[in-house]
Parts: C-alpha cells; sequence; structure tokens
C-alpha cells in the first residue's frame, strides 16, 4: 500500500506552500503541452478525478501518484514540487524543501533536491522509525536508487530479493518494479537516497 504524501510544517515547505506549487505547476505543464485532463488521466494511468483535485490544491496525492504524472507529462517530481535546478547554480532554501511522506510514527521523506526533465535525478533524504516501512509498485523503466545508510539499518526488498544495509554502508537498486524500505531494527533509520530516472 502507499504511503500518502503528508507534508510537514517542521523542516520545510509547509502543506498549503507544496500543495499550491503542484496544483500550478501541474496545470502550467499539461497546458503547454495541450492535454485535457481526460489525456493526461489516460497517459499516466492517474484518474481525472485525482487529477482534478491535484489542480485544485485539494488532493493529498501518493509519491507513487507524483511519479505517474510526471513521467506522463516529460518532466520530474522536482520539477512538479517545485525543488528543481534551473540556472547554473541554484540554492534551495531549507523553507522550500517538501516532505512528501511520513510515517505512522513520525519518520519523514524529504525531497532536497532534482533536475528538471525527463531524465532526472533526484536527492531524498529519509528518515524511518522502527517499524515504519515504505512500498512502492515500481518506478518508470531503467530507474535506479542508490541508497547510503548513515545511521540504523536498512531493509530493502527489490522484487523477490532481500537486503539489509547496516550504518556507513551503500546500495544499488533498480526500482522499477516493486520495493519496499523498511526499518526493521530497534533505532532510528536515517539514509540518503540519489533516484536516476533514464528518459
Amino acid at each position: 500500500m502507499t504511503k500518502k504524501v503528508n507534508i510537514s510544517t517542521e523542516s520545510g515547505a509547509d502543506i498549503q506552500a507544496v500543495s499550491g506549487a503542484v496544483a500550478i505547476r501541474l496545470r502550467e505543464y499539461r497546458k503547454q503541452q495541450k492535454l485535457t485532463l481526460d489525456a493526461l488521466s489516460r497517459r499516466s494511468g492517474v484518474s481525472k478525478g485525482m487529477l482534478v483535485e491535484i489542480e485544485k490544491g485539494a488532493a493529498n496525492p501518493s509519491i507513487a501518484i507524483l511519479c505517474k504524472i510526471s513521467a506522463a507529462l516529460g518532466v520530474s517530481v522536482a520539477d512538479i514540487v517545485n525543488v528543481a535546478s534551473s540556472p547554473a547554480v541554484h540554492l534551495v532554501e531549507k523553507r522550500d524543501i517538501p516532505t512528501l511522506w511520513t510515517g505512522q510514527k513520525g519518520g519523514s521523506a524529504r525531497l532536497l533536491a532534482g533536475t528538471s526533465g525527463p531524465s532526472m535525478i533526484e536527492l531524498w533524504r529519509w528518515e524511518m522509525l522502527p517499524g515504519e516501512f515504505f512500498e512502492s509498485t515500481g518506478h518508470p523503466e531503467g530507474t535506479v536508487e542508490l541508497l547510503h545508510v548513515e545511521q540504523g539499518q536498512l531493509k530493502i526488498a527489490v522484487d523477490e530479493t532481500e537486503l539489509e544495509v547496516p550504518a556507513g554502508c551503500s546500495a544499488v537498486a533498480r526500482t522499477d518494479v516493486g520495493h519496499k524500505y523498511a526499518n526493521e531494527g530497534k533505532s532510528k533509520l536515517t539514509f540518503t537516497m540519489t533516484v536516476l530516472e533514464p528518459h
């Protein structure tokens, strides 16, 4: 089951700011490409009703839904949440960094920065408390994630393969199939993740 986006006010952009940015950017990208809501729904596999709610700033889409929409538009999730790079060097202020997942016990996933366009790279920071997990049905074909555990132990399940990644170690995962990240330990888990999604 995919977690819903729950944007935190503690360490970055608040829910109204991010929902507003997503609504505006989605509408802009859709109109630039002369796509109707029906056409974008067919292309992305996201219901028209959900797209309408997102464009109104009233929806709470999951990371998976944002990935599907951005892939259908040929842009990155970072473009949609407005933390993509544009000039040669671009500062993303702490207040502008969105939290796009929160766990039931207070964990979080923050999209720190990302590049623009269909071939994109994203930098994430995850914190999971004991017992928390995140599941995805998979990203577009060829997507690869590079993970580095700073604290605790990360359990990764990709398709039929499971891997334990202790603090100080890194892992590479192809995530265009179903995958899961979990903290099955007794202490807080902190890890960074770089996502490469080729066009």
